[in-house]
């Protein structure tokens, strides 16, 4: 099959390489521009262009879609069909209907759940059991196509948002070449999805970081699972960000919510409903490391409280 393929962060890495692998012709990569990158901000390519590049694949780079020379490519081009994973750009409707077979999406998620920018993140936060990936033919709404296919995945208690995208990421390719496999002898049934079962998935800010002590330990808990490794939870103690890399729900706590509990060398913050041990911590300018390290050069005061910080 003929393909157009448009991605750029790591996520769309794997899916790139099984549609090398299984031989189909990639005629053009589309992927975001390079951006300034480290101390000397250097520009850097995607990751997306970096393996495109070593297979010597022609790249497109538009700063956007909307004034016709993309379109103008796709047409010179003439793919099958286009493969849309984590691109970061919205598709205008001459271009969702220039390839005979359609423009393909992989979305991390079993929609209609999670439609959005960070479905990963946000099914660790909200403490979901299972995930996946879903193959799907785009329109002109934010994830709103009819599905292709779908694969779904069981999500460690204790899995971070990173290390899921990392499984999802093969799981993608994984269905992404069933699917165009599929495409190819006209085996799929696409189906549509139930707006009424839909949520939303916004894109994660800095300002997401803090933990609400006030909520339970299991969704603290999450909390720091689905923030790494980025933002990173937080919280403030003595005056300074602390973030926690790292934790483990523990029994009951007789505190109020936030109150840190040394026990054993081992700390605890008390939440709503029982007590999250802090395993691995990060303060403000500083390296991270065990928390029973850094609250040992940083002792709390007697019934110390981090929301009042």
């Amino acid at each position: 099959m003929r393909i157009v393929f448009m991605g750029t962060p790591e996520f769309a890495v794997p899916c790139l390489q099984a549609v090398i692998d299984a031989g189909h012709e990639i005629c053009g990569v589309f992927t975001q521009p390079d951006k300034p990158k480290g101390r000397g901000y250097a520009l850097a390519p995607p990751p997306v262009k970096e393996l495109a590049c070593r297979y010597g694949l022609e790249v497109f780079q538009p700063e956007t879609l909307k004034d016709g020379a993309a379109l103008s490519i796709l047409q010179e081009k003439s793919p099958d069909a286009v493969v849309v994973v984590a691109y970061g750009k919205i598709l205008p409707k001459a271009i969702l209907e220039a390839p005979p077979l359609g423009c393909v999406n992989v979305h991390a998620s079993l929609l209609p759940k999670y439609r959005g920018a960070a479905p990963i993140q946000w099914a660790v936060l909200n403490g979901e059991e299972t995930t996946g990936v879903t193959t799907m033919q785009m329109d002109e709404g934010l994830d709103t196509g009819d599905m292709l296919l779908t694969a779904e995945t069981a999500i460690d208690p204790e899995e971070t948002s990173g290390q899921l995208h990392d499984r999802l990421a093969v799981l993608g390719a994984q269905t992404l070449i069933r699917t165009m496999e599929g495409l190819e002898t006209g085996s799929l049934h696409p189906t549509p999805q139930d707006d009424a079962l839909s949520c939303y998935a916004p894109m994660l800010r800095k300002a997401d970081s803090p933990v609400d002590w006030n909520r339970t330990a299991q969704q603290a808990h999450n909390w720091v699972r689905g923030m790494s490794p980025w933002p990173g939870a937080s919280t403030r103690y003595h005056g300074k960000t602390l973030k926690i890399h790292a934790s483990r729900v523990c029994g009951e706590c007789l505190g109020p919510a936030g109150e840190l509990v040394e026990k054993d060398g081992r700390i605890f913050v008390c939440c709503g409903e029982g007590a999250l041990e802090l395993l691995t911590v990060q303060y403000e300018g500083g390296k991270r490391m065990p928390a029973r390290d850094f609250f040992r050069g940083h002792p709390p005061q007697t019934k110390e409280n981090l929301s009042a910080q």
